[in-house]
């Protein structure tokens, strides 16, 4: 989870990462607010690169999965 450090929601982050399982990770851009990490460069893209880094860590798969040959049988 991505959240500005001047953003007055930022109780929401931390309380979704709190309730959160799983792989979680909370990052602060310093100096931002919420809606500057919609449109300004010199915080989109150091979330961009810590988004890119956790999806790649954790939602990777090691082994691909084969592809389906044929539909599912109907029940």
């Amino acid at each position: 989870m991505i959240a500005g450090r001047e953003a007055v929601t930022s109780w929401m982050s931390i309380h979704a990462f709190q309730n959160a399982t799983g792989p979680k990770e909370l990052h602060w851009i310093d100096g931002a607010s919420h809606n500057d990490l919609y449109y300004k460069q010199q915080y989109v893209g150091p979330a961009i690169t810590k988004l890119t880094d956790f999806f790649t860590s954790n939602l990777a798969l090691s082994t691909p999965r084969p592809p389906r040959l044929r539909p599912p049988e109907k029940a």
